[in-house]
């Protein structure tokens, strides 16, 4: 199976209100293992950015002003998460955006749906953690990931993190499969030594004579101490 973690970084909160993105940041996941292979742009958004997005992103105008447009990476982009499952942390702001700068491309393909499945990881810790902050950093804190380098965000740097996140937090779903997938090797290893007659007897320890009489006064206790007596006395007396 075919993963991708996706990020954005954009120019604002709404884009609706004609706020573009400015970075996208991918990392893909094979088999749930992480390839190593990514994808990373900035993009020049022909427009200013919010005060308190550069707070959150620290990227500026001047920063992005020789950076390229999103339909010039449009195709690049669109091949490398095609055919996978996105896996991104509150998927409809992320979504938003992309699909915004599809209507505004002279791309045929108008959104993402349809294109990719996706799976909110938002969504996914609410269900395990009901009540509970979901954050990036709280699920961080939560699995004990490493986040140290997260001063500010960054839309390949978040993508790393979530995606380690996003296996650490459904690893229970893998262990299950770990052992659905034990090979049939090991499988006729595992069941010879099972039925080899050639393996050690398991050692019996018995009661002491003390440990035998401790347990009949405690039984003795019991009897006496209850309306219906000891059940145990009563089987052993059959």
């Amino acid at each position: 199976m075919r993963q991708v973690v996706l990020d954005t970084e954009t120019t604002g909160l709404d884009p609706a209100q004609g706020h573009r993105v400015i970075e996208i940041g991918c990392v893909e996941i094979i088999n749930r293992k992480q390839t190593k292979r990514h994808y990373h742009c900035y993009l020049n958004p022909d427009r200013d950015i919010d005060a308190g997005a550069m707070e959150v992103h620290g990227i500026t105008p001047a920063f992005l002003a020789d950076k390229p447009r999103f339909y010039q990476v449009e195709a690049e982009f669109l091949d490398f998460i095609a055919g996978a499952e996105l896996i991104i942390h509150n998927a409809p702001f992320d979504m938003g955006f992309l699909n915004a700068e599809l209507k505004r491309s002279d791309s045929s393909r108008a959104s993402l749906d349809g294109f990719c499945n996706v799976l909110d990881s938002l969504v996914l810790a609410r269900q395990k953690h009901p009540g509970q902050r979901n954050s990036l950093d709280a699920l961080c804190k939560r699995y004990g990931v490493d986040n140290t380098q997260r001063e500010l965000h960054g839309a390949l740097l978040d993508a790393e993190i979530l995606a380690d996140v996003y296996l650490v937090m459904t690893s229970g779903q893998r262990n299950l499969l770990l052992k659905e997938e034990e090979s049939s090797e090991q499988e006729v290893e595992n069941r010879r030594l099972r039925t080899s007659k050639k393996r050690p007897a398991l050692e019996v320890v018995k009661a002491s004579a003390s440990e035998l009489q401790a347990h009949q006064d405690r039984l003795t206790e019991i009897d006496s101490e209850s309306a219906n007596g000891a059940l145990w006395l009563s089987l052993n007396s059959n």
